[in-house]
């Protein structure tokens, strides 16, 4: 099984970034016998050619034509189906690596503009303030609408310690925003940890990397030393994060999972796509030996929100299957699909969508997203919840459908109240984690980057329910050992 993994790179990135790096066309090869070519359709498109050659106001190369019409194609499919250039298709592959020059910005197309989806902790757009849900309407006085994605992304990309201003909308906002920003070598730390308080660990995922796995395992050890090595609970949070590389998503579930317990299958048209992931050792191989035992039985949640995607949604799907995890937060994005990349001559390739992610028992995220067993909203900052403005897959337009139905979208309510709970769910004492609306101003806001307890009020929810789940978790522990030493 792994060696099936490693021939091939999976990458699922939620906002239309991620893909399955393959050696071939074979995996998504048509089985089916073909269709009769469509005669009058590629006559149109003859027509339409040779009348952009002759007659538009300025010569056009042949180059441009073909490349722009195999983008359109593409794009017209679904959010994430795309043409990768040789810039396109070298960025991509450098990102995966966690080290790349840029802003550290997860973006993509809407309306004619670049929306971001999340700005990457610690790097320049985080500390500038840019933030989920704004809209890019300039890049350095260029105006975005009409460019790619990829035209804009690679604006945006440059050398070092140089600069880039991104002129940009906010809801809220009556008049656009100036960010005047400098390019720097983005380093993606993926995993952060931190004990919380005595026994409580908490471990951060920022992004599903190739190295993710073993950082998370590094991250463990540290908090179980730490703690003298013994942990009452943990708190895995992959808010924002918007998926990367599958292998880790994998991995990092194996490490809570039972081996061989499934994590994901997919299905697809061709044989090909159809694959089954399961928990295993080998992929943390060594650096997870001297993790104790308890790591898979330790107490756990998981915070996820609509920022969470892909690969995320990936890891906590298969937890919340199997019962390792009480999820926390929001509904996540709904990034189901598989995207993969076939090479197109010697440098350019194509994205193609070619197959449905499932958790274990047969949920389908596409459109939908996980649901929290208990929801918490964010807290809002001077009255306005940023959940709102946050876009999700159901939201983007010519998106994959849910074979399931049950569509998932953005949805503002007037009045509604800005944090729920559903404590029946733990079926124990709710005290703990009693509904509360948290409205704090920009000076209380949590900055990007930080844990902390006192201003991250889902984490304090996460961490009240993480007591309550140790409670449980010790008391079915003294009952089953009481019952094995009765006679």
């Amino acid at each position: 099984m792994q060696a099936k993994v490693q021939k091939i790179s999976w990458l699922l990135v939620g906002g239309g970034l991620g893909v399955l790096l393959a050696t071939g066309a074979s995996a998504v090869a048509d089985k089916e016998s073909p269709s009769p070519l469509p005669i009058n359709e590629l006559r149109a498109f003859t027509e339409v050619y040779g009348r952009i050659k002759q007659d538009y106001v300025e010569p056009v190369e042949d180059k441009k034509l073909i490349n722009e019409a195999i983008n359109g194609m593409l794009t017209g499919l679904d959010p994430h189906s795309a043409y990768l250039d040789a810039e396109s298709f070298k960025d991509l592959k450098t990102s995966t690596t966690g080290e790349f020059g840029g802003l550290g910005l997860e973006v993509n197309a809407e309306d004619g503009l670049v929306r971001v989806i999340s700005p990457i902790e610690d790097t320049p757009a985080a500390k500038a303030g840019v933030k989920a849900g704004d809209y890019i309407m300039k890049i350095d006085d260029v105006p975005v609408r009409g460019m790619s994605l990829n035209d804009a992304v690679g604006k945006m990309r440059g050398k070092p310690n140089t600069q880039v201003t991104l002129t940009m909308l906010r809801k809220g906002e009556t008049k656009p925003l100036v960010f005047t920003l400098t390019r720097a070598i983005i380093k993606v730390q993926s995993v952060k940890s931190k004990l919380l308080e005595t026994g409580y660990g908490y471990v951060r995922l920022t992004q599903f990397q190739e190295r993710s796995t073993e950082d998370m395992v590094r991250a463990l050890e540290s908090l179980y030393k730490e703690n003298k090595g013994s942990l009452k609970g943990l708190i895995l949070d992959l808010r924002n994060d918007p998926g990367g590389v599958l292998t880790g998503a994998v991995g990092v579930s194996s490490l809570f999972l039972p081996d061989n317990a499934l994590v994901v299958y997919t299905e697809g048209r061709a044989s090909d796509s159809k694959v089954r992931l399961t928990a295993s050792s080998e992929y943390f191989g060594r650096d997870g030996k001297s993790l104790p035992p308890e790591v898979k039985t330790v107490p756990l949640v998981v915070l996820v929100n609509a920022g969470s995607a892909s690969a995320s949604e990936i890891v906590a799907g298969a937890l919340q299957d199997h019962k390792r995890a009480v999820l926390v937060g929001t509904q996540t994005f709904g990034k189901g699909s598989v995207q993969t990349i076939l090479p197109v001559g010697k440098e350019a390739a194509i994205k193609l969508t070619t197959a449905r992610y499932f958790t274990p028992n047969g949920r389908s995220i596409q459109a939908k997203g996980i649901s929290p067993d208990i929801e918490v909203e964010e807290a809002t900052v001077n009255g306005v919840n940023a959940e709102v403005f946050r876009v999700r897959e159901a939201d983007l337009e010519h998106h994959l459908s849910n074979p399931q139905g049950g569509e998932v979208k953005t949805e503002s309510k007037p009045g509604e109240p800005e944090a729920k709970l559903d404590a029946a769910k733990l079926k124990k004492d709710d005290k703990l984690i009693k509904p509360k609306t948290k409205d704090v101003d920009e000076a209380e806001a949590l900055r990007p980057g930080e844990i902390s307890v006192k201003k991250d009020y889902q984490l304090q929810q996460a961490l009240n329910v993480l007591k309550v789940q140790q409670v449980i978790h010790r008391t079915n522990t003294t009952t089953t050992t009481t019952a094995a030493k009765a006679p």
